[in-house]
C-alpha cells in the first residue's frame, strides 16, 4: 500500500488547508498520513549546540517514506508561511535528500480571490534546490475557502472537487513511476 504524506502549511488544526489537504487524502488510493511541521525556529547556533530537532527528523523520515507528498498552504503576505518554510529548512540540514525525485503536488485555499496562488509560486521556488518531482497542474487554488467547505470539512464546490480529483490521480499515477 501506498502512503501518502498530508502536510498544511497552517498551524492551525482546523484551518482550511488542513481540510483541502485531509480531501486530497480521501481521494488518494492508499494511506493518508498528516505530518506536524510544528518546530523550533531554525537557528545554526541551536542546530551545532543540540542537533536537528526530533520532530524534523521526524518529518524528514516521513518524506523519505512517503510514495508522494501533497502540501496545502495558505498564502500569507503574498507567499507562504514562516511554519512551513522553517520546516523545510529544517529537514534541508538532516542527512539524505528526503525530497530527491518525490513526487509532490501543492495546492492552496484562502480568503482572497486567487485562492493563494502567490504562496504556490513562493513554495514550487522554495522547493526547488530540494530537486522533488513537484506536479506543474492542475493547479487547485481554493478562493473564498472559508464558503467551500461543510460543516463534515468536505469541499462543496464541483470545479474544485474536480481539479483535486485530477491532481491527486496524477500524483498516484506518478508515485508509481
Amino acid at each position: 500500500m501506498s502512503t501518502l504524506l498530508m502536510i498544511s502549511g497552517s498551524l492551525r488544526k482546523s484551518s482550511v488547508n488542513a481540510k483541502l489537504v485531509h480531501e486530497a487524502g480521501r481521494l488518494w488510493g492508499g494511506e493518508a498520513i498528516m505530518a506536524e511541521i510544528a518546530m523550533p525556529l531554525y537557528n545554526g547556533d541551536d542546530e551545532t549546540a543540540h542537533g536537528i530537532p526530533e520532530e524534523a527528523q521526524r518529518l524528514a523520515d516521513q518524506i523519505s517514506n512517503a510514495a508522494a507528498v501533497a502540501i496545502a498552504t495558505p498564502e500569507y503576505n503574498q507567499s507562504f508561511p514562516g511554519g512551513l518554510k522553517n520546516a523545510l529548512d529544517w529537514v534541508s540540514r538532516v542527512d539524505g535528500k528526503p525530497w530527491y525525485d518525490k513526487p509532490v503536488a501543492i495546492m492552496s485555499a484562502a480568503a482572497g480571490r486567487t485562492g493563494g496562488a502567490r504562496a504556490q509560486y513562493a513554495l514550487r521556488l522554495a522547493m526547488n534546490s530540494f530537486q522533488p518531482r513537484m506536479l506543474t497542474g492542475p493547479e487547485v487554488l481554493v478562493a473564498g475557502a472559508a464558503r467551500e467547505f461543510n460543516e463534515d470539512g468536505r469541499l462543496t464546490n464541483e470545479r474544485y472537487i474536480l481539479a483535486l480529483t485530477a491532481l491527486m490521480e496524477k500524483l498516484e499515477s506518478m508515485s508509481r513511476a
